[in-house]
């Protein structure tokens, strides 16, 4: 919540009232691309529509691409919180990430000091090496098919897939030890895009491949382990977990991609909220943010965007600064053992603190703060013994009562137009209409007033 207030309260208004790089000319709040006017960037008139690619002499023609403040600072963090987590886990970790390297090599052995893997390898057997080999095997020859057969649809070349496999497999491990430690997940999205918007400008569909390739199979990695941690824990037998996990996997990603067709085939207007009904759930916010990055650095690409070519090129120092930031803490805490509250602070996670943001708004920030404080404060701190019996399961239980209600009110009552009462908190928003709107004088934008 620090890095959220300091952010959304501090950074973000300063520098859109001090007017930073036009910011008066956009909403304050939005992902969404835009003209020099302060129109809705036309990606129409610099995409090559056989070649899906930038035109450009189009682009020169028109107009630099331009982001709304938040959403130009929401990149910058970006930059800044993924070295920060590499001299993080390096000045705080390091030591000890090495330390238990060494020992996995005599818990072969049975040699390392855990009961609970003790346990395990008396009674069960570790799932083969071969297992995991072949899974990989098959993984890669299926996405080089699918780079370099269908005609190249994808536009991403084999050696951009074996790259972004080598950037998930480097950034694994201190993604994990900050996940393990903080409970959150400092994403490789904006990283894939950069290096491949570089590599291989000017291609939309590339960048997006070669995003998915790069943060979700690391994505993925972190969750296979967290399962499989809970399976450690839980005693249930090492082959059975790989099994269930192989299953799921080919089973949801089956019934993902069927229904992800079926609705973009079935539902009018699916993910344009000026077309849809009010009260209508199928604005896609989430896919809105992906359409604008794959705009940002693929079509345009950073080159054009973060360089003197564009109009964010100061964007670059968050990468120094991001580096640089957890340094100072590393030595207050060597110097003041005594402090406790030093230890409290990590500047990974202030910096990645609005990462889920703008599909994420301020009042779920609000709600979850005022969630996690309720449950890890005060029940804590007053009930200890209720809170370390139940929050866990309440948590899962929550959480599959939402996953099932919305399968049950998709059939019952959204299949057929009906989206229930209009209320406060169903609206997908901050309830503040006219922070879409630009506040610099003569802007035209429909809908809004012009100052």
């Amino acid at each position: 919540m620090v890095g959220f207030i300091l952010v959304m309260y501090v950074l973000v208004p300063i520098a859109y009232w001090s007017n930073f790089r036009e910011a008066k000319r956009f909403p304050i709040f939005t992902s969404h691309t835009f003209d020099e006017d302060g129109q809705i960037f036309n990606i129409t008139r610099v995409l090559n529509e056989k070649t899906f690619d930038l035109n450009l002499a189009e682009y020169e023609n028109y107009s630099k691409l331009y982001l709304s403040i938040f959403f130009a600072f929401l990149y910058g963090l970006s930059f800044a919180s993924l070295t920060a987590t590499l001299t993080h886990v390096a000045l705080f970790d390091g030591k000890n990430i090495i330390k238990m390297w060494k020992k996995t090599t005599t818990a072969v052995k049975d040699e390392f000091s855990d009961v609970h893997t003790r346990i395990m390898k008396k009674n069960y057997a570790v799932v083969p090496q071969w297992w995991f080999t072949v899974i990989l095997v098959i993984s890669l020859a299926l996405s080089l098919l699918a780079v370099e057969g269908f005609d190249r649809q994808l536009q991403l070349p084999w050696w951009g897939l074996l790259l972004a496999c080598f950037i998930a497999l480097i950034f694994t491990l201190p993604v994990g030890v900050v996940q393990a430690t903080t409970n959150m997940q400092i994403g490789l999205n904006v990283i894939t895009e950069l290096v491949i918007g570089y590599m291989y400008p000017g291609k939309p569909l590339a960048n997006v491949a070669f995003k998915t390739y790069g943060y979700i199979s690391m994505t993925q990695a972190l969750s296979f382990l967290g399962d499989f941690k809970i399976g450690h824990y839980m005693k249930i037998p090492p082959k059975s977990m790989f099994i269930v996990q192989l299953v799921g996997t080919v089973v949801s990603s089956t019934v993902y991609f069927a229904t992800a067709w079926w609705l973009l085939s079935s539902v009018e207007n699916i993910c344009n909220p000026d077309l849809l009904p009010d009260g209508s759930p199928w604005t896609c916010p989430g896919s809105d943010v992906f359409y604008n990055a794959s705009i940002i650095w693929g079509v345009v690409g950073p080159l054009r965007m973060f360089t003197d070519k564009g109009v964010y090129p100061e964007q670059n120092w968050w990468f120094l600064v991001g580096f640089l930031a957890p340094i100072p803490k590393w030595f207050l805490e060597r110097k003041f053992p005594e402090k406790k509250w030093i230890k409290l602070i990590h500047i990974p996670l202030i910096l990645s603190a609005t990462a889920p943001m703008p599909t994420a708004k301020t009042v779920h920030y609000w709600s979850w703060a005022s969630v996690g404080f309720i449950f890890n404060y005060i029940i804590y701190r007053r009930y200890k013994g209720w809170w370390a019996k139940h929050t866990y399961i309440l948590s899962a239980a929550l959480d599959a009562g939402v996953a099932f209600l919305g399968v049950i009110l998709y059939f019952t009552l959204q299949s057929k137009d009906i989206y229930g009462p209009a209320w406060w908190g169903a609206d997908n928003s901050d309830h503040c209409p006219l922070a879409k709107c630009p506040t610099a004088p003569g802007i035209k934008v429909k809908g809004c007033p012009v100052l």
